[in-house]
């Protein structure tokens, strides 16, 4: 496989690792998770899904299962938390962030909109 084709399955393999720890950390964060979601402004209805949401999402990108659809998705997800951040930052609002469990108790701030911008790119890369 030329070094071409293999960026979109590398960059794949790259977002499906960062959903996979992201979804097992907040599953591992046990009750800390659902606080902190609370805390971001998360919908009740989606805090007990998100986890597992991101463990399909992340083992489907990194098997290479629907590839550019799951990359899609990830997109998504990652605009939808990337909002819910830059929502309270408006507000001048620092909650922890919620994004990997305990391994991300530190308030929100413009590095955590960099990074899911960083990912979102990593993902329209995994869609090509």
């Amino acid at each position: 496989m030329p070094l071409v084709s293999a960026i979109p399955a590398i960059a794949s393999v790259v977002v499906g690792v960062a959903l996979v720890v992201a979804g097992a950390s907040k599953l591992a964060a046990r009750d800390t998770w659902p606080a902190q979601a609370r805390g971001l402004g998360a919908p009740a209805w989606s805090i007990p899904i998100v986890p597992w949401f991101e463990l399909v999402v992340g083992a489907l990108l990194i098997v290479q299962v629907a590839r550019p659809i799951m990359a899609l998705v990830a997109i998504g997800l990652f605009a939808a938390f990337t909002v819910m951040i830059a929502a309270k930052l408006r507000k001048g609002e620092h909650p922890p962030c919620a994004c990997f469990g305990a391994w991300s108790a530190k308030p929100i701030g413009g590095g955590h909109i960099a990074r899911n911008l960083a990912l979102i790119a990593v993902a329209v890369v995994a869609a090509l």
